[in-house]
């Protein structure tokens, strides 16, 4: 009996005596997306799916069917990179292509991707949430930036891939310089947007070569036991959470479309259609998004394209007459009629698939290229929202600070590893009210591994948290009402010298953007270099950017906004939330980064100027400061910053924890 055989079986033996709407087989499909979909904190949501109300005894046979399923699934083995490669080139062949394009993306072009996009991990093992890959018949190259220069010498065989730093040796300049006069060279127009396209081809044209888009994903035909689409629960975001009601925000975005003359916009980054209509997912790891797309008019009527397996009773219920749902075959079809119509369509050129413009161009429509009209709405967020991050962070900083307390007792005694407080942080995590995932996979970073910046911890990598050494660790909560983002770096023990003097630097680099007023039109890219100077005025600097935005109940890392080197024409304004995050990183030795999330608010005592609202609330280690390094405004930025995490932590946690918290918080 094959394995697929044997899954029937026990599927339909778990089946046995339950009443459910669907075939065998159709029971099977859906099993097999649910399981293509992140296991998340509440892998039993998706029986919600099949059998509504299910009593416990139904939801354990059916959870037996489905963890049965994954193993077997988890059980296959994998072939080598040079074996996947080679089975790549077979399929160029095939298809008469010299190379082909592998970003890190989906359809959706978001960050975190389902198993079934994970094509750049397939075809290298490299495992980053950026990064892009080219492959040609004799050679080829991976492109990534400076958070992870060091995991991807540690992952990809060097043999096979050359190494590139995207920033200063891009994409473009490799395929200008490697591809022979006459080439063609292939790439996914779903997976690739219009800007993107646009510099390839130019890249490809210097070289004297041809782009070419491919009807035919050939690296999805190389990979054999590729995953199907993921399944999971679509479920409604409460307006007492949300701030705003879907049908008001799908009228605001009606407007904006009016007002540019506009006939309709097309949705696919799966953020904005989460916002757009008030609905959470578990498509992808660690965000509650559900992929699809849709299509809004100037009426403010919305054609949603969705797996309609997706949908929750609730979720059904929710959307209403207003939102046609539609499976996302009937997606097409629909760009052809906007075509036939002659409409003007909003596309973002630079998050949509380029293959959305050029559908709507051959069917005779007028692709806008724009700004996603939901992305600056979405970000800047509304005052139930910004009241409910607030809520949030008290209650996750009330977790990482009983941490804290216990990583204070714990480590100094030896014999910790990093696994072990990841796994200890994330049960303090799992009490919180609202809790429902974690933001993003801990980085539980000892000694090294610290200057790895997105390290992830495994099997392999864990190392013992050393005493008299830094351990950092960068955590995050996906809750109802917001989500959180924090790092802190510990000394464990007694530290150097020279971390003392590195981590001081980046303090006063974390209070001088904290503390930072700004008028308005300012953005991010002019108050990157604020949180450097510390580290610049000794030579030294770090290698990613200093704040990211951050989603309500959305992704931990969000547009448009950012602090960077990198230009960003999008201005900060009020409610848009934000990291403050500058770090150091010896490579080798360790890393530091102390990051909280921050709010843009008004500056009540300088009409017309901005300033920042610290949400994160937790302590910031004093054994690792080397005082001397400090101002006095410094300090008094410090030592109220503590009090306030005292002042409101301490209700929120156990006695022991808060007599930890008067020393932790105590003024230097």
């Amino acid at each position: 009996m094959n394995d697929h055989a044997m899954r029937s079986q026990a599927v339909a033996a778990a089946l046995e005596n339950i009443k459910i709407n669907m075939s065998l087989r159709e029971f099977e499909q859906l099993l097999e997306g649910t399981v293509a979909a992140p296991e998340g904190e509440r892998s039993e949501e998706w029986i919600a799916l099949v059998a509504p109300g299910a009593d416990e005894q139904t939801k354990r046979r059916l959870s037996a069917a489905h963890d049965s399923w994954a193993r077997s699934v988890k059980s296959q083995a994998r072939e080598p990179v040079s074996a996947r490669l080679a089975a790549l080139r077979k399929e160029l062949a095939a298809q008469k292509l010299d190379g082909f394009l592998i970003p890190r993306a989906d359809e959706h072009q978001g960050e975190y991707v389902p198993k079934r996009a994970e094509r750049l991990a397939w075809i290298s093992d490299f495992t980053g949430s950026a990064g892009f890959a080219i492959v040609l018949a004799d050679k080829a190259a991976i492109f990534v930036d400076g958070r992870y220069t060091i995991q991807v010498r540690e992952q990809v065989d060097a043999k096979l891939f050359e190494i590139r730093h995207v920033v200063t040796e891009p994409p473009e300049a490799w395929i200008a310089a490697n591809l022979k006069t006459g080439a063609v060279l292939g790439f996914d127009p779903w997976l690739t947007t219009a800007d993107a396209a646009r510099r390839y081809r130019e890249a490809a044209r210097k070289a004297g070569a041809e782009l070419k888009a491919v009807e035919r994903n050939p690296l999805d035909d190389a990979w054999t036991d590729q995953p199907p689409e993921p399944i999971a629960p679509i479920w409604p975001q409460d307006t007492r959470h949300a701030g705003m009601s879907a049908a008001d925000k799908r009228q605001l975005i009606a407007r904006k479309l009016k007002e540019k003359g506009q006939d309709a916009a097309v949705i696919s980054a799966p953020d904005s259609l989460a916002w757009l209509l008030n609905i959470r997912g578990g498509d992808v790891p660690r965000t509650p998004f559900a992929l699809g797309y849709a299509i809004i008019d100037t009426g403010g009527r919305v054609d949603l394209f969705v797996d309609p397996r997706k949908l929750t009773q609730e979720a059904r219920a929710h959307l209403g007459n207003e939102v046609a749902v539609q499976p996302k075959t009937g997606f097409l079809p629909a760009l052809d009629a906007l075509g036939k119509s002659g409409a003007s369509v909003a596309v973002d050129a630079m998050t949509a698939g380029v293959a959305i413009s050029d559908r709507l161009k051959a069917a005779g429509a007028k692709p806008a290229f724009d700004e996603d009209p939901c992305a600056l709405p979405k970000a800047c967020k509304n005052p139930v929202e910004v009241e409910g991050a607030r809520a949030a962070h008290r209650r996750d900083g009330a977790a990482v600070s009983q941490f804290l307390h216990w990583l204070s007792i714990a480590a100094p005694k030896g014999g910790l590893d990093e696994i072990a407080a990841a796994e200890k942080l994330a049960a303090f995590r799992r009490q919180g009210d609202l809790f429902r995932d974690f933001s993003f996979d801990t980085i539980s970073a000892a000694g090294p591994n610290g200057a790895i910046c997105h390290y992830k911890v495994t099997e392999q990598s864990n190392r013992p948290i050393p005493v008299n050494s830094l351990y950092l660790v960068d955590s995050g909560g996906q809750y109802l009402d917001g989500t959180t983002d924090i790092t802190r770096t510990i000394a464990v023990g007694s530290v150097t010298p020279e971390m003392k003097d590195r981590f001081t630097r980046v303090l006063k680099g974390h209070i001088a953007l904290a503390t930072t007023r700004f008028p308005r039109g300012t953005t991010g890219s002019a108050l990157d270099a604020i949180a450097r100077r510390p580290l610049w005025e000794v030579g030294l600097d770090y290698d990613h950017g200093t704040g990211h935005g951050v989603g309500s109940y959305l992704s931990v890392h969000e547009g448009p906004q950012r602090i960077s080197k990198m230009p960003n024409r999008v201005a900060l304004e009020v409610g848009m939330i934000i990291s403050n995050e500058p770090g150091y990183y010896k490579d080798g030795e360790y890393g530091i980064r102390i990051e909280n999330l921050v709010t843009v608010i008004e500056d009540k005592a300088h009409p017309g100027m901005l300033c920042f609202e610290t949400l994160t609330l937790a302590p910031i280690d004093l054994e690792a400061i080397d005082r001397t390094l400090l101002t006095a405004d410094e300090v008094a930025w410090l030592n109220a910053y503590h009090q306030r995490v005292r002042e409101t932590i301490t209700p929120l946690v156990d006695a022991a924890t808060a007599k930890w918290l008067e020393g932790a918080t105590r003024a230097i």
